[in-house]
């Protein structure tokens, strides 16, 4: 009998990649342990996605800088902020930059997909995922993601993305059109780093998430077999510790140092990110 197919969404597979133990405990165990309290920075990005998302579930006569108060406020998540003041200089910074991006943004103009689930299968892999848009241009799709987080992303970032990868091999087959370039739009300063995909670069981002996939079903072969859990899935110590949802079930977390829930966006805001020219 041939081997089942694996699925997954990248996010699925880059929690293995980047710590086994956190996959396991996300994906495998159950009860699922208990989580740590909710991320300030998740609760804005969050915001702002909708944000986004709503703005294209809006007629196209109505598409104005002027109604992202409205959409930002009907989609804000308040869980993590330090305090109400920390809480409302990073809603007013979002604001800002959803007016600033939505500026460079053609009204009329109607995405293939937004916050879209594509699919698709290899030898291996059932694979599925939701991209945040997906452009029509010139006659191709174009896979578009949107920070809120750190700077500087540049190039390097959106060719190593797999993530990105791996929507633009799915949107590819599932419009029926080539898509290759994938972007990283920054908008707290308004840039876009951007990669021009090959058919070769595609399909080794696509080998490389098989190679996952297989190393993931072997882990969960041996754990079957009687393997112990913690020798099935290792922890896998790194700076990911102080952020993880299951640092205070882990022992890879004690060394760790504490991050407290707000501290991503107290950080950016004490930096200056999010003032355009900053």
């Amino acid at each position: 009998m041939p081997e089942r197919l694996f699925v997954c969404t990248p996010s699925k597979l880059a929690s293995f990649d980047d710590c086994p133990r956190r996959y396991r405990h996300t994906y495998i165990d159950r009860p699922t342990p208990p989580k740590g309290p909710p991320w300030a920075h998740n609760s804005l990005g969050a915001s702002v996605h909708t944000s986004l998302k709503n703005w294209y579930a809006t007629a196209p006569d109505r598409r104005r800088p002027e109604i992202m108060l409205t959409l930002l406020r009907g989609t804000w998540v308040r869980e993590g902020y330090r305090d109400d003041a920390q809480e409302r200089e990073v809603f007013d910074r979002a604001l800002g930059w959803l007016e600033a991006y939505v500026e460079t943004l053609d009204p009329v103009d109607e995405p293939l997909g937004v916050e879209r689930t594509v699919a698709a299968k290899t030898s291996v892999l059932a694979l599925s995922g939701r991209a945040d848009r997906i452009d029509s241009r010139d006659g191709e799709a174009v896979i578009v993601d949107y920070k809120t987080g750190r700077t500087g992303l540049d190039q390097d970032d959106a060719r190593g993305s797999q993530a990105l990868a791996l929507y633009a091999y799915a949107a590819a087959r599932v419009f029926r059109r080539r898509c290759v370039r994938v972007e990283l739009h920054h908008l707290p300063t308004g840039t876009v780093a951007a990669h021009e995909h090959t058919e070769e670069s595609l399909a080794r981002q696509v080998a490389r998430a098989e190679g996952t996939a297989r190393d993931i079903m072997a882990a969960e072969r041996a754990l079957a077999d009687g393997t112990p859990p913690d020798a099935a899935f290792p922890m896998q110590p790194s700076s990911l510790c102080s952020w993880c949802d299951f640092r205070k079930v882990c022992p890879g977390g004690a060394d760790a140092p504490v991050k407290q829930q707000w501290e991503a966006v107290d950080n950016a805001l004490a930096r200056g990110v999010g003032e355009r020219g900053a």
